[in-house]
Order: C-alpha cells, then sequence, then structure tokens
C-alpha cells in the first residue's frame, strides 16, 4: 500500500452521489436548499458594486480577473491535498478543495450579475442548453 492521499471517488473512497469524496449519507438535508443562491449572489454583488476601487469596463474586468484567481487556489488546494509539491508535503485536504471549487462557482456567478442584472435567467438557459446537448433533450 502507497502512502498517496485517498482520491474522492476512487475505490478506497467511493463518496456518494451528493458528496463526492465523502463516504457515508450526504450533508444535512435542507442546507443547501433553504438557501437562495440568487439572493445571495445579488447581495453579494451589491456589497462589491458599493465598495469597488475602478468603476465601468475596468471594475468589471478586475471582477472577471478575479474568476482566475480563485482557480488557482483550487489548483494550488489539489495539488496540496495530493502532496504533489515534495518540498511541502500534504498542505491541504480535500475539503479546502471542495471550499475553493464552490469560491469559483460564486465568483463566477457574481462576475455574471455584473454583466447581465438577468444573470438567473442567463445561467439557467445555458445550463438547460449544455444539459441538452449532453444529456440529450429526453433526460
Amino acid at each position: 500500500m502507497t502512502d498517496q492521499p485517498t482520491v474522492p471517488g476512487n475505490a478506497e473512497n467511493p463518496g456518494n452521489a451528493e458528496n463526492p469524496g465523502k463516504p457515508g449519507s450526504p450533508g444535512k438535508p435542507g442546507n443547501a436548499s433553504s438557501l437562495d443562491v440568487w439572493s445571495s449572489i445579488d447581495a453579494l454583488w451589491t456589497w462589491l458594486d458599493a465598495n469597488r476601487p475602478l468603476d465601468d469596463r475596468e471594475g468589471f474586468l478586475l471582477r472577471v480577473l478575479k474568476l482566475s484567481e480563485e482557480v488557482g487556489e483550487v489548483a494550488e488546494a489539489v495539488i496540496g491535498a495530493t502532496g504533489q509539491n515534495p518540498r511541502k508535503g500534504v498542505t491541504h485536504t480535500w475539503d479546502d478543495v471542495q471550499g475553493e471549487l464552490c469560491d469559483v462557482v460564486i465568483t463566477a456567478l457574481v462576475a455574471l450579475r455584473t454583466l447581465t442584472p438577468d444573470a438567473r435567467e442567463v445561467f439557467t438557459r445555458h445550463l438547460a442548453g449544455v444539459a441538452d446537448r449532453s444529456l440529450g433533450p429526453s433526460r
């Protein structure tokens, strides 16, 4: 047996459909569904908009650039969770990776909301198109 960390969804740790990489039952019922994602995105957008140092095009471009920073943090967490840097060893957990992925999603949705007040409709329509294209319209 090796000393490699367990990767979510492998034979040693199959996880589950709601929470890959976590053995056992999914998270507490109601936690995610009781949160109105779009109300939170609107509130974050409002807060960021009121506290932005740059306006207009520059501010928007920097908000989109923030997405790249968050993706880099996902990469750092995966490298840290797998111990791929021999100098540092294991520095992160898969929970850290999950949190960083959530930050990417939140940052992307706030950027989308910055681009259009109809972010919910744009996202829903786009997600439906991707799902239809990938899973077929009869899903």
